[in-house]
């Protein structure tokens, strides 16, 4: 048996295509797939082969603001990556700010805020940490 994963997380956002096209800018990401979706909406995954967020939004970003019983304790999306200077460099570009960096074991990270400010964190576990 292979060892369980999260193989997606199911986000509802104002703006599917943009928040998927963010995803894609700043991590590489690409789209697996794009479609109808509960009440008329439209929903994209982005990800890897292995794993992605699903993206949803309603039409005319209806549900955005909704708050969902089994989803309102969401903390902050976590992902890690190799080179966190690279993905830094890229959530500013998009024009995006990132803030609370941190370096404690086992990683360094730092955090932002998308559009419909649902909070990432990304991290790091391949970089040396400061002495």
């Amino acid at each position: 048996m292979t060892y369980p994963f999260i193989e997606h997380v199911n986000l509802t956002v104002s703006d599917a295509g943009r928040t998927a096209g963010l995803m894609s800018a700043i991590f590489g990401w690409h789209e697996r797939w794009r479609g109808r979706a509960r009440d008329g909406g439209t929903a994209i995954h982005v990800g890897s082969d292995r794993s992605y967020l699903a993206v949803y939004s309603g039409p005319d970003g209806k549900y955005a603001g909704d708050r969902y019983p089994q989803g309102a304790p969401l903390n902050h999306v976590g992902i890690q990556v190799d080179d966190l200077a690279t993905i830094e460099a890229r959530v500013k570009a998009v024009g995006l700010t990132t803030f609370n960096h941190d370096d404690h074991p086992p990683g360094r990270r730092f955090y932002f805020l998308d559009h419909d400010g649902i909070e990432y964190e990304v991290f790091s576990y391949a970089e040396p940490q400061p002495r």
